[in-house]
């Protein structure tokens, strides 16, 4: 099949520091080359990929040290490569939220749509119900809440790389946060548990602009504690040990996570993962076997004396399962075959 993928241009594919969309794309894309398909990725020229790359920008717009720029230029230019090759591909899929509807409109059967963020904000719904025709993939059944009329085509939970991460079978003794601060994030939960716990803590995120007050009026004062240690934010290359090296990952969200990468990266390296029951978290987490579940900050505490009960190595064996990259490339090729275009080449085939 001709598959075409078209990535946010944000962060590079993958992202070289903190990101999901892209990271997810840039699983997906090389899975299903491993699997034996024609995929062209639409991104910025400092993706790195099995696939063909078609590039749009000279580098992604976060780290590109450009004063002025624009996203939606720079998104409206690369919809209209993807527009004016269309007819090279069997299946477009998008992951560039709801910008494209209005220039592929004539051939949404042929397109899907992977939706990475909340649904619930104030404009979104009138955009789904004025281009109904476009099928649509949530990452979780709990980001559907909002938008329960539209095109729902399935349900896709994240995937990534067996070979990325490496399993640890040890923790060193310390909690995780991995992420980005925010105030629906709750860094402030993840410091109060392990003060609570006696626990060493360990925050590695990105802080944007927009949250810049909030770290350094809310976050900053809490760090200084003796049990609390902040990395900064880190890439891939970096995650295995930080994340192989805890005894939980932390992810007290305040907040409907439409589905929470981070935590199949923990489960990846066998840590456990200690989290809110927010959002796609019980989606995700299995209570008992790859986390605990809770609801307070007490709970937490108490998830915390518990994490020996939970065996490293079936963590691992169920991230295998559940959320390899091929895993998730077998799940969208089903739906392909699905689009009219897709069912006809599964015909012909």
């Amino acid at each position: 099949m001709r598959i075409a993928q078209v990535a946010p241009l944000y962060e590079a594919v993958p992202p070289r520091l903190y990101g999901g969309t892209e990271r997810v794309v840039a699983h997906l894309t090389d899975a299903l080359v491993t699997l034996g398909h024609d995929v062209t990725l639409f991104s910025s020229a400092d993706a790195k990929t099995l696939g063909r790359l078609a590039p749009v920008r000279d580098q992604a717009i976060r780290l590109d040290p450009a004063p002025l720029k624009s996203d939606l230029a720079a998104h409206l230019s690369q919809l209209a490569e993807v527009r004016r090759r269309a007819d090279e591909f069997d299946v477009i899929h998008f992951h560039t939220d709801m910008v494209q509807f209005p220039m592929f409109e004539d051939m949404a059967e042929r397109t899907l749509t992977t939706l990475h963020g909340r649904l619930d904000l104030k404009d979104l719904a009138g955009v789904y119900r004025r281009w109904p025709q476009f099928p649509l993939v949530s990452i979780s059944d709990d980001q559907r809440r909002p938008l329960p009329f539209a095109n729902w085509a399935a349900t896709v939970h994240h995937g990534m790389s067996q070979d990325l991460y490496a399993f640890t079978p040890q923790s060193h003794g310390y909690l995780a946060f991995l992420g980005r601060i925010s105030p629906e994030k709750r860094p402030d939960r993840a410091i109060a548990i392990a003060k609570a716990s006696g626990r060493r803590l360990k925050i590695a995120a990105k802080v944007d602009a927009a949250d810049r007050a909030y770290f350094e009026d809310v976050v900053a004062p809490l760090m200084e504690h003796p049990l609390v240690e902040f990395v900064g934010e880190i890439g891939d290359g970096e995650k295995s040990a930080f994340l192989g090296g805890a005894d939980a990952l932390l992810f007290p969200i305040d907040w409907p996570e439409p589905f929470g990468l981070v935590m199949i990266e923990a489960m990846a390296c066998g840590t456990p993962v200690i989290a809110w029951g927010n959002g796609s978290v019980p989606e995700v987490v299995e209570d008992g076997l790859t986390g605990l579940i809770v609801s307070s900050e007490a709970e937490a505490c108490a998830a915390v004396v518990s994490l020996a009960r939970l065996d490293r190595a079936a963590v691992r064996a169920r991230f295998e399962e559940r959320f390899s990259a091929l895993a998730m490339a077998r799940r969208y090729l089903d739906i392909y075959a699905k689009l009219p275009q897709g069912s006809s080449l599964t015909e012909a085939a």
